[in-house]
């Protein structure tokens, strides 16, 4: 499992791959729970879950409860007529079908940003 953790100060994110062992702490947590940074090595920092991704890529959805795939019905507007359309969802609940976890940093830890956000290769580039 990955977790996609992102920082609204700076508009950087970074992930990272977790174990068997830490993929199962996070079972059952939901969209909107606050996790501790110290899984994805950042102790001192708080990740709140925003959303995510199972297998399949079918996004999470906060409103469906549980962690089954379902289809819901989205209002969309298309050239001035109004129509009903199906999308496919999972629950807003971590399962052992979810590929990715996305997540925002809510509590700063000691780590400076320059050291939680590796240099890209574009980044890198600019600076020299």
């Amino acid at each position: 499992m990955k977790i996609v953790y992102s920082d609204k100060k700076s508009g950087r994110s970074a992930q990272a791959e977790v174990s068997a062992d830490i993929s199962a702490m996070l079972m059952g947590k939901r969209i909107g729970d606050t996790i501790e940074g110290e899984l994805v090595g950042l102790s001192g920092y708080k990740l709140k879950i925003t959303g995510g991704s199972e297998s399949s890529g079918f996004p999470m959805y906060k409103s469906v409860q549980g962690y089954l795939k379902t289809a819901i019905l989205r209002d969309s507007v298309k050239k001035g007529s109004k129509a009903v359309r199906r999308k496919t969802v999972v629950g807003g609940v971590v399962s052992n079908d979810t590929a990715q976890i996305n997540a925002v940093i809510v509590e700063y830890g000691a780590k400076s940003p320059d050291e939680i956000f590796p240099k890209g290769k574009a980044e890198s580039n600019e600076s020299a």
